[in-house]
């Protein structure tokens, strides 16, 4: 398994900007399999945003400002993103800056977690899938094939 890319895609999603977009290019450069990577991409990448939601469940505001670097504003954005779209807004729990306190926002609602987590690793595949389409088709181009 690449668990380089796992642990990349699950600390991205808690407690730190992490590369893990770079990192499933960089494999694929190598020659992955670009499914392969894009579920386990996405594996590690949801399983972090559960880790935040059940910090958010925990209600723990220490910890959401340490460990998750998150200040009020950001919460209180997340949480405005959350009372306008409701669920669906978890599409976009990827989005950088947003993403993270969406997910915590979803925890401290006590979101269902059979929802967030459906919404949460639908809008992650999408991206990883978007970028690992984009890196195949360019490579192709590239090659001429």
């Amino acid at each position: 398994m690449e668990w380089g890319l796992f642990f990349s895609a699950l600390i991205s999603s808690t407690l730190m900007p992490g590369g893990s977009e770079a990192l499933l290019l960089y494999r694929l450069h190598e020659g992955g399999e670009p499914w392969r990577l894009v579920i386990i991409a996405t594996a590690g990448n949801t399983l972090g945003s559960i880790i935040t939601y059940g910090l958010g469940r925990l209600g723990n505001a220490a910890a959401h400002r340490r460990w998750l670097r998150m200040n009020e504003e950001r919460i209180a954005h997340a949480e405005r993103w959350f009372a306008r779209f409701g669920q669906p807004a978890l599409l976009l729990a990827w989005l950088p800056v947003i993403g993270d306190p969406l997910c915590l926002v979803a925890g401290l609602l006590r979101s269902p977690l059979s929802m967030f987590v459906l919404l949460v690793a639908m809008g992650k595949a999408a991206r990883y899938t978007v970028l690992a389409c984009s890196y195949v088709q360019g490579g192709a181009a590239l090659s001429g094939g």
